[in-house]
């Protein structure tokens, strides 16, 4: 079976609190390092009160603390909205303390409405161009202290100078990730829980146009997907319930916190909001888990994941801890590996 590793957004349930959200997060952490997951990678989103994690940084130096062997990154630093330099020695910093336990997963949108990305940026000098590339270009030679010599930021040092980059993964939802990724020769990351475009095509050209690096010899494509995982698949799908909700909220323009299972039972959904919740459904996998594995594995196949990576945004903390600790089971996770 291929390796299980988790992305977790810090979500906040209706009645809890951004603080407990981040407790939870690094509780989850520990759970998935004592059952054997690979990577447990935090995300970055401004300005949503469903989700408490702004600053992916300082989880990640938590989270790392407080776990043992599990690798630990960001899925994904939100390029848009950093100076490259500072991205490199926050990673250089995390890596001297953590060595080869720290991951720098890179994304190209900003995480966050119009406004918050401008209250962001607006110092940076951007002018609101999309200059993912020049940054992403400038980070890895800062990595590498690869500037030529007529550059003027040829004596800059990343410091500390003697702790190398981690590992760099380009996050995508699109073909342009894949191909980015292909071409610098590094990890690509395949979001399949929100991307509209195909995940075997992202990842088959990923693959097919893999160009061998310093990084990386060989290509490496993880697939994230959200999975809800239950002892039956009627309580999966209370549980999944929230999902739901939460979908059809972001979709007007509402970003509250989770919902419970009991108020999304009794949400009044139209006709056209139940119709896009089954639509949403057909890349969100609930069951137990034989039935989410029964699922999953066809997904895994097509694409040829090497990896498999869980997101699951439900309201009790409990219940998702239970989640993980299925699908463990389900992926024949040593704990303590």
């Amino acid at each position: 079976m291929i390796p299980l590793s988790i992305l977790d957004l810090s979500p906040v349930a209706a009645g809890s609190s951004g603080a407990i959200a981040l407790r939870n997060s690094i509780d989850l952490a520990a759970l998935a390092d004592e059952l054997g997951f690979t990577r447990y990678w935090v995300a970055e989103h401004h300005n949503l009160a469903s989700i408490a994690s702004s600053a992916p940084e300082i989880m990640i130096g938590q989270i790392a603390a407080a776990t043992q062997g599990i690798r630990v990154g960001s899925g994904g630093i939100m390029l848009p909205n950093h100076a490259p330099l500072m991205v490199a020695e926050r990673f250089k910093v995390l890596e001297a303390l953590f060595p080869g336990r720290i991951d720098l997963g890179l994304g190209r949108a900003p995480g966050t409405d119009p406004v918050t990305s401008y209250a962001l940026q607006r110092r940076q000098g951007t002018g609101g161009d999309d200059d993912f590339l020049e940054r992403f270009q400038e980070l890895i030679l800062f990595g590498t202290s690869g500037f030529p010599d007529e550059h003027p930021f040829r004596s800059v040092r990343a410091m500390p100078a003697d702790v190398a980059l981690p590992p760099i993964w380009v996050l995508g939802s699109s073909s342009y990730g894949a191909r980015l990724a292909a071409l610098a020769g590094i990890g690509f990351a395949f979001a399949h829980h929100f991307a509209e475009y195909d995940a075997v095509a992202a990842m088959t050209s990923y693959r097919d146009e893999f160009r061998p690096s310093a990084a990386r010899a060989a290509p490496y494509a993880i697939l994230a997907c959200a999975a809800v995982c239950a002892d039956s698949a009627e309580e999966a799908e209370r549980l999944a319930s929230t999902i739901d909700l939460n979908f059809v909220r972001r979709r007007r323009g509402e970003y509250l916190p989770l919902a419970s299972p009991e108020e999304a039972a009794v949400y009044p959904y139209s006709v056209v909001e139940r119709e896009l919740i089954a639509r949403n459904r057909a890349r969100l996998f609930v069951g137990t888990r034989s039935g989410v594995m029964q699922r999953l594995q066809p997904l895994i196949e097509a694409t040829k994941a090497d990896e498999l990576m869980i997101t699951t945004m439900i309201y009790d903390h409990t219940a998702r801890r239970h989640s993980f600790e299925l699908l463990a089971e389900a992926f024949g996770l040593r704990a303590g590996k």
